[in-house]
């Protein structure tokens, strides 16, 4: 990746700066991710990246912070797994310099059995397991307000958390975990909500699975697009740009489309 900026070529060095360390070679894009499917599709953009003298380099990561602060550090060149309130939400808590190069899918989250199989079974005192970072937290319980079993306080929005619950009329408990691990409590709970990757790699289908998700025509879908993010200088680089046009491509909407069932779609500026 060609990674030099106006600091480097006036020979200013920027202790901190995710510049300290830019790649010599300047066709290899290194790459975090989220396995799923943030990766899968990384996947399949690499042959076509190859044909333009571009390599490919994707490493997972199964957690929501590694991954930003790979690209802030330099040792990654982008990374692809978040949208943009949580980038913004993360630059702001800390202090990183990180910005969206180009928007690329969307993933609805979704409402999910867990001990029971339909939210019309929901019950006094139930539990509902919800990803407990700022953002998606707020979008999870936005969710469950839409379906009628919470009311928020007006005007919480996209900073929405459980204190924010002005009506709870079945005294539902929000059980809040790490991301990854809500998934795993679908035993445990009555109902669990889910990011589209999470969900997808616990098994579950949008289109058969979800018992409410958030359509594709909302003000999620572009608010929560999934993004290829880099360090701030870095979005016009030559890697960079052909990565977000390889991933805006028809070949990879079209893989997207026929793979995810709904999960995982593409995203249409």
């Amino acid at each position: 990746m060609k990674r030099l900026i106006a600091a480097v070529l006036t020979g200013t060095l920027v202790l901190g700066s995710s510049m300290m360390a830019f790649a010599e070679d300047n066709t290899t894009i290194k790459v975090a991710a989220s396995a799923t499917p943030h990766a899968e599709i990384l996947e399949q953009a690499a042959p076509i990246l190859e044909e333009q003298g571009f390599t490919l380099e994707v490493t997972v990561f199964d957690d929501y912070v590694q991954p930003n602060e790979v690209v802030e550090s330099g040792d990654f060149d982008a990374n692809y797994f978040q949208h943009i309130p949580y980038l913004d939400s993360f630059n702001e808590e800390k202090g990183t310099h990180l910005v969206n190069a180009g928007g690329i899918h969307y993933e609805p989250f979704g409402i999910y059995p867990g001990t029971k199989d339909s939210l019309d079974d929901l019950a006094e005192g139930d539990t509902i397991a919800v990803p407990n970072d700022t953002t998606n937290e707020a979008r999870a319980l936005l969710l469950l307000q839409d379906n009628g079993i919470i009311t928020l306080k007006e005007g919480a929005g996209l900073e929405a958390t459980v204190n924010d619950i002005e009506e709870n009329p079945n005294n539902i408990e929000i059980v809040e975990l790490e991301a990854a691990q809500v998934a795993r409590v679908v035993e445990e709970t009555a109902f669990v909500v889910l990011n589209g990757n999470y969900a997808l790699e616990a098994g579950f289908s949008v289109g058969k699975d979800a018992l409410a998700y958030e359509k594709s025509d909302s003000e999620a879908a572009k608010t929560y697009v999934n993004v290829i993010a880099v360090y701030e200088g870095n979005e016009e680089n030559e890697g960079i740009k052909a990565l977000v046009d390889v991933l805006k491509s028809d070949e990879i909407k079209q893989f997207i489309n026929d793979t995810y069932d709904g999960a995982v779609i593409p995203f249409e500026e």
